[in-house]
């Protein structure tokens, strides 16, 4: 694991612009660094050393030294390529991974993409042809940004290492922050940095002659229509997740796992050639956020070391500045601080940790994907019937019990699921911002994927929604960037594209009966955890904040926020405190909402107000 960054162009001051964009990146890989420049390219290289400790630096170069590579990330089938290259007459003069994309892109080309398991972003120069390609891995574990400045074009693992490219000049994309204001991420492909956008999963970039092309060579589309019996699915998940937590286990150093409360991380722990197991929790008055002592205990039953950290509230508020800078973008999970903090701990003992991303999206796992089961029970009633029975829940008072249903029955799929944020309506934050966007609708923005999977039960479009949106946009974000802030590289099994083609033909009852999610998956984990993991229902990091915006410190802290400059500038002030005081009397929950805003202020402030993270 590691980071890029590099340019091609004309550029003056190669070296010394390089030197630039690959500091700020230091945290990527802090063990060594190299560089590759010529008139028409500029390469740089931050390493984390993983595999072949001695000889894996980079940039890499094939033969005759006209091919050059940086890469960050992990090719699992590494092996298996060496040796079919091997066999072509290539010649290898390591054992690291990176080698094999440098032979692979002699031998396929852009193609290479399609032969490659693991998780990528790199860039490979072509000095014959002075060309760039560029690709991020099929699920975009990776991260990969770029930006068209002054002649040159300029990538790099984070943001950060663009903004140091001289004659940028940083703007905030008004149209990121009104979308941001609904999905909770950004998720449109320019970042919240106007002209700066990110390489999307599963596409390839190429440059040349000063034209750009960028390219898509995988959707995670689903086609549930497996004839498979639940113990034919069984058998072939449990195949297909051994094998891939087996080829995750590919390093030269320890190999460590987060270890939450749930199914997904405790499978990976429990399949897993390591011993070490992190976990976090968290100090409130009531302990209904602490639930470290569930990983313990399926720790030793499995046998395996745990270490673990409970986060203050000084802690969590102390730390946003810095965890914003890290985030590149604001992201609005309060789960991403709970990573930050389990991957600190976790750094102090080993390079490597295996996470439990990707089970949910692929195996059913979000207790939402049953709202098209539980609405099926009202949909033999007329439209125009549950519409008026929706405008009368409307009036009721919000929380309300039933009010969100009878609202949510009178909406197709398309209207009512943006994914699994939805913070404030297209209508709602109109109203409280002051810049004016022409950010479409989320229905909108999201209706080409729908219509991908509209041969398909609302379930699936769920999924798909996610796959493309949530899972890159939230999850996988704050995956890499709270992980890599500690110099930790993180890898994730279940997003393998081996264990994809299994699960994307599994049909929905394979994967939701009655009250259960991840139901097959359940059954393949049974054999090896304990049952109060294995029935253990779905929290994901369950975070205080809902508590902590009622105390004195996060209300003074969001209260001051709100106040200032800066909310002037972007929000209607009144608006969103009084969003913070209906929450605070317990008017209503407006926890998420007034997180949303806060969380872009603190990087507003980081990144425009030169506030700095010490």
């Amino acid at each position: 694991m590691c980071g890029i960054a590099g340019f091609v162009g004309k550029q003056e001051n190669k070296e010394e612009i390089l030197g630039k964009m690959m500091d700020v990146i230091k945290h990527r890989g802090p063990d060594s660094e190299g560089k590759y420049t010529t008139e028409d390219v500029a390469f740089g290289f931050r390493r984390l050393s993983i595999i072949d400790l001695e000889s894996g630096s980079q940039p890499m170069f094939n033969e005759d030294g006209e091919i050059a590579l940086i890469f960050n990330g992990e090719i699992y089938n590494s092996p298996e390529l060496r040796e079919r290259f091997k066999e072509k007459g290539h010649i290898f003069a390591n054992r690291s991974d990176s080698e094999t994309l440098i032979h692979g892109y002699e031998e396929y080309g852009e193609k290479l993409v399609h032969e490659l398991r693991g998780m990528f972003g790199f860039a490979i120069w072509d000095n014959r042809k002075k060309s760039l390609f560029m690709a991020r891995d099929f699920f975009g574990i990776k991260p990969v940004y770029y930006a068209m400045i002054n002649g040159n074009l300029v990538f790099g693992s984070e943001i950060k290492s663009i903004l140091e490219f001289p004659g940028y000049k940083k703007e905030v994309n008004a149209e990121a922050l009104e979308q941001y204001l609904s999905f909770q991420y950004s998720n449109l492909p320019e970042t919240f940095f106007k002209g700066i956008y990110r390489l999307m999963p599963g596409h390839y970039l190429t440059y040349r002659n000063g034209e750009l092309n960028v390219t898509q060579y995988f959707d995670p589309t689903l086609e549930p229509v497996s004839k498979d019996s639940q113990e034919e699915i069984v058998k072939k998940l449990t195949d297909v997740l051994e094998d891939s937590v087996e080829k995750h286990m590919l390093a030269d150093v320890e190999v460590g796992a987060f270890l939450s409360s749930g199914v997904d991380s405790s499978y990976i722990a429990a399949k897993y050639s390591g011993k070490k197991t992190f976990t976090v929790g968290f100090f409130d008055k009531n302990n209904q956020y602490n639930e470290t002592h569930y990983a313990e205990e399926c720790a030793a039953f499995l046998g395996l070391e745990n270490y673990s950290h409970t986060i203050t509230e000084e802690e969590y508020w102390g730390e946003m500045p810095k965890i914003m800078y890290h985030m590149d973008e604001p992201l609005a999970d309060p789960a991403a601080i709970a990573l930050y903090f389990v991957a600190r701990e976790a750094a102090k003992y080993v390079k490597v940790v295996t996470s439990g991303e990707g089970a949910d999206e692929f195996f059913g796992g979000y207790t939402i994907y049953r709202e098209p089961l539980a609405l099926r029970w009202v949909e033999w009633l007329p439209l125009k019937f549950r519409k008026s029975v929706a405008n009368l829940a409307e009036k009721l008072p919000e929380g309300m019990k039933g009010r969100s249903f009878l609202i949510r029955a009178s909406k197709p799929v398309q209207e009512r699921f943006i994914g699994n944020a939805n913070i404030f309506t297209e209508a709602e934050r109109k109203k409280i911002l002051k810049v004016k966007t022409k950010a479409v609708s989320p229905k909108k923005l999201l209706a080409p994927e729908y219509k991908k999977m509209r041969r398909y039960d609302d379930t699936t479009k769920m999924q798909y929604i996610d796959l493309t949106n949530w899972l890159p946009g939230d999850i996988l974000l704050k995956a890499d960037k709270m992980s890599m802030a500690h110099s930790l590289e993180l890898r994730v099994p279940f997003l393998d594209k081996e264990v994809f083609n299994v699960a994307r033909t599994m049909r929905t009852n394979m994967k939701l009966k009655k009250r259960t999610t991840k139901f097959s998956f359940r059954r393949v984990a049974e054999p090896v955890l304990p049952e109060f993991t294995t029935n253990k229902k779905k929290l994901g990091f369950p975070v205080p904040i809902r508590v902590w915006l009622k105390e004195d410190m996060g209300y003074g802290k969001v209260k001051e926020a709100f106040q200032g400059e800066t909310a002037k500038k972007y929000f209607d002030t009144s608006a969103i405190v009084q969003l913070l005081d209906d929450h605070k009397m317990g008017i209503r929950d407006n926890s998420r909402k007034i997180w949303t805003v806060y969380t872009f202020l603190v990087w507003h402030q980081v990144f425009f107000e030169g506030e700095g993270i010490a």
